[in-house]
């Protein structure tokens, strides 16, 4: 497993994972090294992992019904930008940049769950690079392709890249971000438009997704461990304070917005199961092998840390020591400056694993406002500790990294599997809703929908996600659609309103979708609609739905 680096010296801790394999080496001061330069043979292997996770994450991904914060980013999305502002001004102004991007995306690719979830799937694949490359620049070449085939296969990975939503991007943005800081610590001079490029992604990353400003904590601690130069330390200051300054408006509408996640005080996600499989692992048999791995890297990491701090200690004892680590020699004609020392992969990918989950959960003793897909952005550091912990009990035998490797796979295909269902996601059957419909409904039929439930399960959300099975029927209940509203759902009127309108007069077929859980079915509007006259003459269940006809009696 790798140790801590200075710039001069090679890995020497006793029990280092490195073996024969080479590091890359830092640059010499003054080599003036490109922005985020690799090389060649990494850069591919990022590339080739890259794509994988991408391919991996659009295999089967039109196969699970949309669901009900899918169908928001779907509905957000397709609207006029007047109306979609008038909304962000309401609610979801924290999605309003994913928003913004997937509005332009569908204009241009449509609005099938395959092309909706195409960007999150590419997102993935970004992730997964950063990961590789990450890994090479704090540990070694090995540690690197192994983490990211685990970062290709994780679960939390492998579902956020099939979701309409932004998590994706989060972690995307987030393992980007940690990369772009490591190459700043790497270099004793950076270039401005590393700083700047820094800078740019904090402010987008946030925008994206609000909680990544969380990352400014741990890169204060990433920082604070490597112990650069005091220079260092004030530009990186004023750049993150600069970002947080920027994302100012941000933060205000998501103040006044907050009421929009009230329902968590109620619906918390904060337990055991939770914090230690569902985050980002989710089934517990993969999870006791993730946190195995963890664990080891991170205890033969303090093994190693405590190890190394004694060896000093013994020297600086010595009346002959040199006292602390060597050198790197300066380039002849430069500063004698050194480059500051870069902490090891292990404090990194600890520090973004925990740190951002725990203050949320923290948080959420306070201001109920933590769900587990928020931690999403921290799986790739979860992959990066696997991967080192994994290395290490292979001791570089190849052969038993290849083996737990292939392990690893093989846990995750049976959760990979269950998460290409046609139910997958939150029970939604919206898709198959559409298609009954579609089979089985006349033009001219109207439709009403169970809207007792909460706005993100309402039957009527198929006919956003799935309108073919729709065309041609009316929706009598409806108030003011979408578009129009200041949120991003339908308002309809209750079923004795609308009646009470007219809204049913002359309407002799009737479609009733209501929902359904395997305990209890709703029988919303069933008593108002027989009152009617109207009979119940066709049933089909889904499997979170009734759909009933009702037909007015001839004669």
């Amino acid at each position: 497993m790798a140790s801590d680096r200075t710039a001069s010296a090679p890995d020497t801790s006793p029990a280092s994972d490195a073996g024969s394999e080479s590091r890359t080496p830092i640059p010499a001061v003054g080599s003036a090294p490109s922005a985020l330069a690799v090389r060649p043979r990494i850069g591919l292997l990022a590339l080739a992992l890259g794509l994988a996770a991408t391919l991996i994450a659009l295999t089967g991904s039109w196969i699970p019904s949309l669901w009900g914060d899918e169908a928001a980013s779907l509905m957000a999305s397709t609207r006029p930008l007047p109306s979609l502002f008038t909304m962000l001004g309401h609610v979801d102004a924290v999605h309003g940049t994913y928003y913004l991007g997937l509005h332009v995306w569908i204009d241009m690719f449509g609005t099938s769950p395959f092309s909706i979830r195409l960007p999150s799937a590419l997102a993935v694949g970004a992730t997964v690079c950063a990961v590789v490359l990450i890994a090479d620049r704090l540990s070694t070449p090995t540690v690197a392709v192994v983490a990211g085939v685990v970062c290709c296969v994780l679960p939390r990975v492998t579902y956020m890249g099939e979701e309409a939503r932004s998590f994706a991007f989060s972690a995307a943005i987030a393992a980007w971000l940690t990369l772009i800081l490591i190459e700043l610590l790497r270099r004793q001079r950076p270039p401005l438009a590393l700083w700047i490029a820094y800078g740019l992604l904090l402010v987008l990353g946030i925008y994206v997704f609000l909680y990544l400003a969380l990352f400014v904590l741990v890169h204060a601690l990433i920082l604070a461990r490597a112990h650069p130069p005091r220079p260092m330390v004030w530009a990186w200051l004023a750049t993150s304070a600069g970002a947080l300054l920027l994302a100012g408006p941000l933060f205000v509408l998501a103040f006044f917005e907050r009421a929009q996640i009230s329902y968590l005080s109620t619906d918390s996600e904060v337990g055991f199961t939770t914090l230690t499989v569902g985050l980002w692992f989710g089934e517990a048999w993969f999870a006791v092998v993730a946190w195995l791995l963890i664990g080891v890297a991170l205890g033969v990491r303090m093994r190693q840390g405590w190890l190394l701090r004694h060896s000093r200690l013994s020297t600086r004892s010595r009346p002959t020591g040199g006292g602390g680590p060597p050198r790197r020699q300066a380039d002849e004609g430069t500063d004698s400056l050194e480059n500051p020392q870069l902490p090891s992969l292990e404090f990194v990918a600890a520090s973004w694993l925990f740190v951002p989950t725990a203050f949320l959960v923290l948080m959420n003793l306070v201001f109920a406002g933590f769900t587990g897909r928020y931690s999403s952005y921290s799986a790739p550091a979860a992959a990066l500790l696997m991967a080192s912990g994994l290395v290490w009990l292979g001791r570089n035998r190849r052969w038993r990294i290849l083996v737990g490797t292939l392990l690893i796979i093989a846990l995750a295909v049976p959760i990979y599997w269950e998460q290409r269902g046609p139910h997958a996601k939150n029970d939604s059957d919206w898709a198959a809703v559409s298609a009954v419909v579609e089979t089985h409904a006349m033009t001219g039929d109207a439709v009403v929908f169970d809207e007792t439930v909460r706005p993100s399960r309402r039957p009527r959300l198929a006919m956003h996600a799935y309108p073919a099975g729709f065309v041609g029927l009316r929706d009598v209940a409806l108030d003011i659609p979408a578009v129009d509203n200041n949120t991003w759902y339908d308002r309809a009127y209750p079923i004795e309103t609308a009646i009470g309108l007219g809204r049913l007069e002359g309407m002799d077929r009737v479609w009733l979708i209501n929902y359904s859980d395997p305990g209890h079915t709703d029988v919303y509007a069933v008593s108002a609609l027989t009152a009617l006259g109207l009979t119940a003459t066709d049933h089909f269940r889904t499997h979170r739905s009734v759909i009933t006809l009702y037909v007015l009696p001839s004669g």
